[in-house]
């Protein structure tokens, strides 16, 4: 995903949903034009409690207004993960601030994997496979090659996958965060 004139380049975030897990990870390469100007960021994070996994590639400020607007849906719609994510979609893409952000969001929960982006689009994927971001296809095809051919567990494929997109992608790294979406404590 690009941004602006000579901006910034997006990254790689993987979702894979397999044997009842679900993963999420990203790599932590931040561009600006031609320059790595950041190897680590953190592009995964859990919301919820870690019931709730969320990734984004574009623009890191615009993803961090995203997120905390996601959040807020979130509280609105507590158990209910695809109506916070059309409900964020809906304002993304009628609102003049939020329609001007540049980043793709996926979301994910024990039961959904969901993309979300600016022009109101809220796809749950039917393989259980996400990838967006500037390595996501080539990502997407690692992921789907190793679910078909291999038993890895989701957190490993959505790893490998990242791995692989790495040796492609120029703007995406081999520093890689994977998460797990967590079962909810009982008390």
């Amino acid at each position: 995903m690009r941004s602006g004139e000579g901006g910034m380049h997006g990254t790689t975030i993987v979702c894979v949903r397999r044997d009842g897990r679900t993963a999420i990870g990203g790599d932590g390469q931040v561009t600006m034009q031609d320059a790595v100007v950041k190897a680590r960021a953190q592009k995964v994070r859990r919301m919820k409690g870690g019931a709730i996994l969320a990734g984004f590639a574009g623009g890191v400020a615009d993803a961090l207004t995203l997120f905390e607007k996601f959040e807020s849906q979130l509280e609105r719609h507590p158990a209910n993960l695809t109506r916070a994510a059309v409900e964020l979609a809906k304002d993304w893409r009628s609102d003049r601030y939020l329609r001007r952000l540049e980043a793709v969001l996926v979301v994910a929960d024990s039961e959904r994997s969901l993309l979300v982006s600016g022009n109101g689009e809220v796809i749950e994927p039917d393989d259980g496979i996400l990838a967006v971001g500037s390595g996501g296809s080539f990502a997407l095809a690692a992921a789907r090659a190793l679910v078909a051919h291999s038993g890895l567990p989701a957190p490993r494929v959505v790893e490998e996958s990242l791995r692989i997109a790495s040796e492609i992608c120029v703007y995406t790294n081999s520093h890689i965060t994977v998460l797990e979406v967590e079962e909810p404590q009982t008390s």
